[in-house]
């Protein structure tokens, strides 16, 4: 591999606060892991813990949830990159929580190295969850929206 690909690739690490990336190209494999941070490098101030108590009803509808979720068809992440979820900066989403979507239909948008790829739903069927924010890091296999 080309020394100036793997600096590319540290770099995308360390801009998306990545802890491991592996790399395949034919029978090379390149994996780069950063270190996190040691207890006196902290750059932020955890805010206190706050004892929250757990009700009964919270997780029954937790259960309920994961039940629904099995049920249901996921599009995960085909690559790491950055998530949008609208082809433009102010246009549109490709998909809303409620909306219909066709196989083959683009869902959103994975920026990764500068190139803008559009993701394709392998399925048809209503969005019930959309579980990436606009503009979040996303990882390989990294659940994006679930289809019902």
């Amino acid at each position: 591999m080309d020394i100036k690909y793997v600096e590319k690739l540290a770099k995308l690490v360390d801009e998306h606060q990545l802890t491991e990336l592996t790399v395949t190209e034919g029978e090379s494999k390149l994996t780069l892991k950063k270190e996190p941070a040691k207890s006196g490098e902290m750059t932020q101030v955890m805010p206190p813990i706050q004892k929250i108590q757990p009700q009964i009803v919270k997780e029954e509808k937790v259960e309920e949830k994961k039940e629904e979720r099995k049920t249901n068809k996921v599009i995960k992440s085909p690559m790491v990159g950055t998530f949008y979820k609208a082809p433009a900066a102010g246009a549109p989403p490709f998909v809303e929580v409620g909306g219909l979507v066709a196989q083959g239909e683009v869902v959103c948008i994975i920026e990764a190295m500068k190139l803008m790829n559009e993701i394709e739903s392998d399925f048809s069927g209503k969005v019930v969850e959309i579980c990436v924010e606009d503009g979040q890091p996303v990882e390989y296999g990294q659940t994006l929206m679930y289809i019902e």
